[in-house]
């Protein structure tokens, strides 16, 4: 008997020592088991917060599926958008002297296909480079459809081969009562404003082409005289007052001026009188030479109730006293329409009445 107590004993104590082997492997699985569920919860927390902060709009565009395989998708967003250059102050697509005729029939048709670049509203930007000014061009207009031809067919691809960020802006005077040049011209500036933050303004007469893309329709230092050597003058400057036909100014330089005057009804003297308030605020006038400011003039017979003004040389007389009381401070007229056509924007105003 008590060798059957001793060998019972021997049995147990293994049994014992079985059983807590198994335990602590039974406590080693446990863990290895918690020790990698722990892990995988915490790369899966990691992964919804990381997609969380994905950003909805990159580069002020938003993001929407491509069809792409993630990683391709994102490597493309990550794409920086490039910065365009600034444009060389002379743009080396300028061709110099040009010739200039007006014995064809333009077809507007035409005109537009062969600028695919000009957008509705006769605007335009270069795509290269970052244009150094932004240019409203503005015309006074009343029944010269045939002319207007002519301007858009010349001057569309001289504006974009001077690298300018410009936009075409024809004021239309509604109705038919005595022509107002300068109430047109405020206007135009007033209304160019509302669409764009240019800075920088060229009043062209609706005859007037220049024979040069040298003579570039930016602002200058100084208010700009273009129209230097009109054919209609023997392509000499007629007078040294002379300020009209293409001219240009900056916004500072215009509200200095503060603007043309409103008060010249039909033909003459308001252009003698913006040289007086450009001179009259400390500025002066800054031209090309003759052979860069050649322009050609459409000579045609003068518009209907655009006579001569009889009373513009006592209006000259009293520039001083007047140009800061009538203005662009003091305009009064109201836009009836505005249409973006394919090579400018036409608005039509009723200018009141003299």
């Amino acid at each position: 008997m008590p060798g059957d107590s001793s060998v019972n004993f021997s049995v147990l104590h293994r049994i014992c020592k079985l059983v807590v082997l198994l335990c602590f492997l039974h406590i080693a699985v446990t863990v290895v088991f918690y020790v990698r569920s722990f892990d995988f919860h915490l790369a899966f927390v990691q992964n919804q917060q990381s997609n969380n902060n994905i950003p909805m709009f990159r580069n002020t565009n938003r993001v929407v599926s491509s069809g792409l395989e993630p990683a391709k998708e994102e490597k493309i967003l990550e794409q920086p958008v490039k910065k365009l250059e600034k444009c060389p102050e002379t743009s080396p697509l300028l061709v110099g002297p040009l010739r200039v005729e007006f014995n064809f029939t333009v077809d507007l048709e035409l005109v537009k296909k062969e600028n695919p670049n000009v957008q509705p509203g006769g605007r335009f930007k270069p795509k290269d480079c970052e244009a150094l000014q932004k240019v409203a061009i503005i015309i006074a207009f009343r029944y010269r459809e045939e002319h207007l031809k002519y301007w858009l067919h010349y001057l569309h691809p001289i504006l974009q081969r001077q690298q300018l960020d410009y936009g075409v802006y024809v004021i239309k005077q509604d109705g038919n009562d005595t022509f107002n040049k300068c109430r047109l011209l405020n206007t135009g500036y007033a209304e160019a404003l509302k669409e764009y933050d240019y800075n920088c303004f060229v009043f062209n007469d609706v005859d007037v082409i220049p024979m040069d893309d040298r003579n570039t329709y930016k602002c200058f230092s100084q208010p700009r005289h273009l129209a230097v050597s009109l054919d209609k003058f023997d392509f000499r400057l007629p007078y040294v007052q002379c300020f009209g036909g293409a001219t240009s100014l900056s916004k500072e330089q215009y509200l200095k001026i503060n603007g043309f005057p409103n008060n010249y009804w039909g033909w003459g003297g308001e252009d003698d009188d913006i040289y007086n308030r450009v001179v009259t605020s400390g500025m002066s006038i800054s031209r090309p030479d003759s052979e860069i400011g050649k322009c050609r003039m459409i000579r045609h017979n003068r518009d209907k109730l655009n006579d001569p003004n009889p009373q513009r040389f006592n209006l000259l007389s009293h520039t001083q006293e007047t140009m800061y009381k009538d203005g662009i401070n003091s305009l009064k007229t109201q836009v009836l329409s505005i249409q973006k056509l394919d090579l400018f924007t036409m608005i039509t105003v009723d200018v009141g009445k003299q």
